[in-house]
This record gives C-alpha cells, structure tokens and sequence, in this order.
C-alpha cells in the first residue's frame, strides 16, 4: 500500500526497531532514563538551545510551550491555519486558559507584521495580556524565508513578546533552505520538533528551549499526564531518526516534484502547489468517492476533498514506483 494521505504514516525502519529493542531504560519521570536523556541532550545541541523536553506528540510539545510561556488570562498570537490554533483540539484555550488570536496567514505561509502590531492588546484590564507570538515552518509545506524569521524576532523582541516555532516539519525546511536546522531555531525562543513524520519514527516530539522554559514545561508534561516513564524505547528510535533519516528528506523533496509534473499532465487533475514533500491538486472528477476506492484496491490510498486542493504527501515509505503507480492509475482511470 502507498499512503500519499500523510507523513505521520511512515513506518519505522529496521534500525529503529533494532535500536527499540536494544535500548537501555529507566524511569524518565525521575530523569532516569539515559535513552531519553541523550536524546534530549542531543537535540538541544543540534538547534543551538539549553535543554530539551521528549514529549509524546507534536500537540503536547506545542500545548506544553504555550503553557510554559503564558499564564492564565494571557493571549498568543498564531496564524489561522496554525497547528497549534486549528487542529489541535483547542488545547490552549481548554487547558491552559490562554487565547488564541489568530491572524490571516499571508500566501506564503507567513504572518503579515503590521496586522499582527495591530492585534497585540493594551495594556488594560479589558484585554488578555499578549504573550507570545507562534509562528510554523513548514506550513503546509511552505518555508518561511530566513529573512522573515528574523524581522518576526526583531518585532517580537521590540513588543516584548516571546517567539515560539512550531518546526514539527523544521527539518524539511532545513533541507529544503541548505542550512543547518540551527540557522532556523536561532531566531526562536522556544520551538517542537517531531520525529514521527518525515523522520520516520513511530512516536515523539521534543520541546527545545532554555532551561527555565524546559523546567517548567517538564512540570506541566507530568499533569497532562505525559510522564511515559520507560520512555528510551520511544526515544532510541528517535536518535536513528536524527542520524540517519534528516539528509534522505531532500528524497522527498524531489519525489514530490515528480508527482506535481505528472499529475499536471492529466486531465480533470489541476495542480495548485507543490511545496518541500507537499503536493496540492484539485480533482475534478465527478465521482472521487468511487476513484478512491479504485485506488484504494490497487494499493494506493489518497484523500480527496471536493471542496478544497487534496493534498498528497511524500515521505519514506513512498518512493518513484508508487508515483509511477499512482499516476498510470490515475490516467487509466481518466
């Protein structure tokens, strides 16, 4: 089966198992775990930062973030199409009492400065008091420039703001800019990092910032009962995932490019964008329920919107025979 519905799909690879059984383990709530430690270790040195939090999910990286930079009543600033805003259950709100104000993403992905100075709230008991600003690289596949990054830590800092980077796709964008994902994490305060998409392992994000940041957020992962205790299984495939799977990303990359020119080529498919290993297309095909489930018997799976561009993703586990695949389904169908 080739799965273009998303990277979280990836299967582990045979290094990470292996590693998975052989880890040596401790209980991780009482910093006891060297797996989780030397993953930790390792990540904070990789981004440039004081210490690192293994968390159980990117939603828990994030959520554990704002948490740890806001208190109750506090406001953050975020983009309507933000992970942290749109697809994850509302998390701030519901369980830090922090307000999102979300801005229009600019068609780049990014958030226009001037409209996010006009959002920040007086400082006035009528008001949340504006905290923090989120940004998202890559955002639906995009890469926020290098320059961006650093006006948004130039604005943040003159508004007294702290910058928080949602970088579950971070290593995507470093691929796809040449640099270092130390050249991106230098410009944030704070910033998650996932291991389970791309990267390849089955489990796990990393919170990475300063130590006081990290301390707190540790505290706060144990409330929201996500102390894992025996956690260096999870984190010995995240080590592999950071060794050997960061540089294969530019794979997908180019496998990505190869299935926008294809589908281009066919007709009732319309290719908006491709960005990093992100393709987006409107199918326009009367019956995308019944293309599914053709597709579905051939060992192909997408997901198709009617009403918006699909988007189709690459990764690992999807290399140029499923695309071949894919595309002479597709223009045997049509």
């Amino acid at each position: 089966m080739f799965d273009f519905r998303s990277d979280t799909l990836t299967q582990p690879t045979e290094a990470m198992r292996t590693a998975m059984a052989q880890a040596p383990v401790g209980d991780d709530v009482y910093g006891e775990d060297p797996t989780v430690n030397a993953l930790e270790a390792q990540v904070a040195e990789l981004t440039g930062f004081e210490a690192a939090l293994f968390t159980s999910s990117g939603t828990q990286a994030n959520l554990l973030a704002l948490m740890a930079h806001c208190e109750r009543g506090d406001e953050y600033l975020c983009g309507q199409q933000a992970h942290n805003y749109k697809f994850e259950g509302g998390g701030a709100a519901v369980l830090g009492s922090i307000q999102p104000q979300p801005i229009e993403n600019e068609a780049d992905g990014s958030l226009c400065l001037e409209k996010l100075a006009a959002a920040i709230k007086p400082d006035d008991v009528h008001f949340a008091r504006t905290r923090l600003l989120s940004l998202e690289n890559t955002i639906g596949g995009q890469v926020l420039s290098l320059d961006y990054l650093a006006r948004a830590q130039a604005f943040a800092f003159e508004r007294g703001l702290k910058l928080h980077l949602d970088g579950a796709r971070v290593m995507n964008a470093a691929i796809a800019q040449g640099v270092e994902v130390a050249t991106i994490a230098q410009h944030f305060d704070s910033l998650s990092l996932c291991l389970s998409k791309g990267l390849c392992a089955p489990v796990g994000s990393l919170l990475i910032g300063d130590e006081a940041l990290i301390r707190k957020a540790r505290r706060w992962r144990k409330v929201l009962g996500g102390g894992m205790r025996q956690a260096g299984i999870l984190a010995a495939a995240g080590q592999v995932a950071l060794t050997q799977q960061v540089e294969r990303l530019e794979e997908d990359h180019a496998n990505a490019r190869l299935l926008a020119e294809g589908l281009s080529g066919i007709a009732g498919i319309e290719v908006t964008a491709q960005h990093t290993n992100m393709v987006f297309a409107n199918f326009l095909i009367e019956d995308t329920v019944a293309l599914m489930g053709q597709l579905e018997g051939e060992g192909l799976r997408l997901g198709i919107n009617r009403h918006q561009p699909s988007r189709l993703v690459i990764h690992k586990d999807i290399d140029r025979s499923g695309i071949d695949k894919l595309l002479e389904a597709l223009n045997r169908y049509v």
